[in-house]
């Protein structure tokens, strides 16, 4: 290739180069647009859900008709949900204390006082029996339900999810309470 050739494939690059930049210079001509003072776009939204509404739901859970939520729970399916706890908990009569304490019992005991169990700080002060009302709100989301404890458990949003697993801990129990 003699250096004729060479300099007639570097002029058509060049050339192809110079004709892009060209149309694209022309089109933002034909094609003006002004551009906005203020960049961005406004989005209007009627109501967001914040933090704050979550909040006002919280105190709406405390006033949860428990007879009525209880009605929803099944055992079976509250088995089958627990299984998700069982990572952490054990839930058989002298079971051992895992990640999280033994749940044998749980129902209507003290918050915070398995003698071999290192609770939080916040568990501990809780001083609160494990009710049925206590358990749905705590299984909402622990930690908002009790701030600073050291469950990491994200929560049950479903009330028959949360229903179920309360009757599966009613009746993992020596002596398991009267449903409301």
């Amino acid at each position: 290739m003699d250096s004729f050739e060479l300099n007639k494939i570097i002029a058509a690059v060049l050339l192809v180069a110079l004709i892009i930049i060209g149309i694209g210079k022309l089109s933002d001509a034909i094609f003006y647009v002004e551009k906005p003072k203020t960049p961005g776009y406004v989005v209007e939204v009627e109501q967001a859900v914040t933090a704050s509404t979550e909040m006002k739901s919280d105190t709406a859970e405390e006033k949860v008709d428990i007879a009525a939520l209880m009605a929803m729970g099944d055992l079976a399916h509250g088995e089958k949900v627990f299984k998700k706890c069982a990572a952490c908990h054990s839930i058989v009569k002298g079971g051992k204390n895992n990640i999280g304490p033994a749940l044998y019992n749980v129902v209507n005991r003290q918050a915070g006082v398995v003698s071999d169990y290192k609770y939080s700080k916040a568990l501990t002060e809780y001083e609160k029996n494990w009710t049925f009302e206590e358990l749905n709100g705590y299984l909402i989301r622990p930690a908002k339900w009790i701030k600073g404890t050291k469950m990491a458990f994200a929560g049950l949003k479903k009330e028959k999810d949360r229903a179920s697993v309360i009757l599966y801990l009613n009746q993992n129990s020596d002596n398991p309470l009267p449903l409301p």
